[in-house]
């Protein structure tokens, strides 16, 4: 019994040490030679300062800049500590009046896009944090951005238009716009905005960075 019980503990033991240990020390350390900036959350810097990570999505409310999908993570959404959808069902009256209220607002800001609203506009992803639009729903929101930056919608275009992630590995997923990205390219390109005559206390998209 105590043979048995000797190895049992070194069998543990090496198991520990080599899957607890050494295996994430060794992919800690070749991430880090690889892929650094992945590995360390794909942080975006402006002037030196962490102001989000393309691989989350977070709240804008400038009409200046691309606006995300909706989020349910978190009590105001947006939350990367609390990501997930809001679970409500197709037959939900919660759901449907949110919906509503956000084409309702969505229409009464973009007055010169086309209708109907692209439906990812309204609905949320199921992590509540998809930091991507597809190009015909980021393109839709081109004439309240250059209305806001006084520009013609054609710079706005060629913007989102640069920025287009095609498929990955050309079979993978589908053409996509990093939300986040492509409002800091309008800031570098075309200068910060004026805060918004109707909300002047707005924050622009850099801030919310902080959450």
């Amino acid at each position: 019994m105590a043979n048995v019980i000797v190895v049992a503990l070194r069998a543990t033991l090496v198991t520990l040490v080599l899957t607890g240990v050494a295996y994430p020390l060794a992919a800690t350390g070749v991430s880090q030679l690889l892929f650094p900036a992945k590995a360390n959350g794909s942080l975006i810097k402006v002037g030196g300062k962490v102001v989000g990570s393309e691989l989350l999505g977070q709240v804008t409310t400038h009409p200046a800049y691309l606006q995300p999908r909706p989020s349910a993570a978190g009590q105001n959404g947006y939350d990367p500590t609390a990501s997930g959808g809001s679970n409500l069902g197709t037959t939900s009256q919660k759901l449907r009046d949110r919906a509503l209220a956000d084409v309702e607002r969505l229409l009464r800001e973009n007055p010169d896009a086309p209708y109907p609203v692209p439906d990812e506009l309204v609905t949320a992803s199921g992590s509540g944090l998809d930091p991507h639009l597809s190009p015909q729903a980021a393109r839709w929101q081109i004439s309240r951005v250059a209305r806001a930056r006084q520009v013609a919608p054609e710079r706005i275009r060629r913007i989102v238009d640069g920025l287009v992630e095609g498929r990955q590995l050309g079979v993978l997923g589908e053409a996509r716009v990093n939300v986040l990205l492509v409002n800091i390219a309008l800031d570098k390109q075309l200068g910060k905005p004026p805060a918004p005559s109707s909300a002047p206390d707005q924050e622009q998209w850099h801030t919310d960075a902080r959450k």
